[in-house]
């Protein structure tokens, strides 16, 4: 797969006037159309930030702690979105994803056992995404939950098909099942009603109760994935090619209007699904809520059927989306690092199966989830740290290397992770 993303001619056609000097652009297009050619990866890659990962800490956070773990949300959002910056400009400035340049510029010895661990990344990932779907199905329709892993599977290769179609086509998919999350979270919000004085205070006040550090190492590996630190780079390496180094400034720039806007969303959502569990389940004296089924069963009492739909819609959406993406973050992974790449049925095949162990073990499916998501927080600096060091160096990056504050602030994120 070596170019994940084939870009039609019409695209980059539509991207060249987007790309010319502000004062031709602007006899031409509008500031909305020629933004538009450049939406997209980043909404592809904020799906993973809403992941059913998500759902678990966020739920098993607020109902355990309240408000209390909010901040760790802000905060693990706000190194996501340097994170992809830093991603979506590797592939940019490149045309190489971060997988292709850890076999290109590092030694075999370091190059194959970071792939070794970001195939154990991608498992987990798989694992919450695939078990996330299964249970959404279940939950809503009452399909028992090995069927329901059948159907996410069959799902994920309907909206991986679209890959073929154009990547406008797969992108306009995730981008509404995106919105469809986002959409039940507001419902839900609006039938908790939560205490906005609360959620001000603990997104700016850090606390952390000794008895919440798993949880809130399980938050940072949820919200700041790192499959698709890689899946980014491959998003836009082949996506716009710049011809000089003014106009991959100029993508640059871009990009990172859609990183805001998709992490913005995403960071919205992550908020959104811990203050409603701190109001719905900690303030009524219901810490001991702490899976995703008690939440959807708890719901319908407290606030009433709409709110128990929206959260299963919301669930399901997410499990949908997340997994076909996370394919395709398997498929780079692989194909960077090592190569080659496997059919996308024999990988999706792959990933069902531990899947379905926890299923036919009737292991606890939040438990899981949570213990996924800590796996993916370790994880994570074997992904941020080549990618910041790749990005620092002049000699790849050109006129998009990291200026010393960002190059600063990214390694101030790895020590924090």
């Amino acid at each position: 797969m070596d170019k994940p993303i084939a870009v039609p001619e019409e695209v980059i056609d539509s991207a060249a006037g987007a790309i010319q000097p502000a004062e031709a652009a602007s006899d031409k297009h509008s500031k909305h159309t020629r933004l538009w050619p450049f939406l997209g990866p980043a909404f592809v890659a904020a799906v993973a930030y809403v992941d059913p990962g998500n759902f678990a800490t966020n739920i098993q956070g607020g109902a355990g702690f309240g408000y209390t773990l909010l901040w760790v949300i802000v905060w693990s959002n706000l190194i996501a979105v340097l994170v992809q910056s830093l991603s979506a400009k590797l592939g940019i400035a490149t045309g190489v994803n971060l997988a292709e340049s850890c076999r290109k510029f590092l030694p075999g010895w370091v190059s194959y056992p970071l792939w070794i661990i970001a195939e154990i990344g991608a498992m987990a990932t798989d694992l919450a995404e695939f078990l996330g779907a299964a249970l959404g199905f279940h939950l809503l329709f009452g399909i028992p939950m090995i069927w329901g892993g059948l159907l996410t599977a069959i799902a994920a290769f309907l909206i991986l098909g679209l890959h073929g179609r154009g990547f406008r086509k797969l992108e306009a998919v995730i981008a509404a099942l995106l919105g469809v999350i986002l959409v039940s979270y507001l419902v839900e919000t609006v039938l908790a009603q939560p205490d906005l004085g609360l959620i001000a205070f603990h997104m700016v006040t850090p606390i952390l109760p000794p008895e919440a550090r798993l949880i809130a190492v399980g938050i940072v590996g949820a919200t700041v994935m790192p499959h698709v630190v890689y899946l980014h780079s491959a998003l836009t390496q082949h996506r716009i090619r710049p011809g000089n180094e003014r106009e991959a400034q100029t993508i640059m720039r871009f990009e990172r209007m859609d990183i805001a806007l998709a992490m913005g969303l995403a960071g919205l959502i992550n908020l959104a699904m811990m203050f409603v569990a701190a109001s719905v389940f900690y303030t009524s004296g219901l810490k001991e809520v702490a899976s995703i089924e008690q939440a959807y069963l708890t719901l319908e009492p407290l606030l009433g059927p709409l709110a128990q739909k929206a959260f299963g819609v919301a669930l399901l959406a997410s499990g949908l989306s997340s997994s076909a993406v996370g394919t395709m973050a398997g498929q780079v992974v692989m194909q960077g690092f090592v190569g080659f790449s496997i059919p996308l049925w024999l990988r999706r095949g792959l990933t069902m199966l531990p899947a379905l162990v926890v299923i036919a073990w009737g292991l606890d499916t939040t438990s899981v989830l949570v213990i996924s998501q800590v796996v993916l927080s370790f994880v994570l600096p074997f992904a941020v740290i080549p990618l910041v060091v790749f990005t620092s160096r002049r000699d790849i990056m050109r006129s998009l290397v990291n200026s010393r504050p960002t190059t600063i602030l990214a390694w101030i994120s790895v020590a924090v992770v």
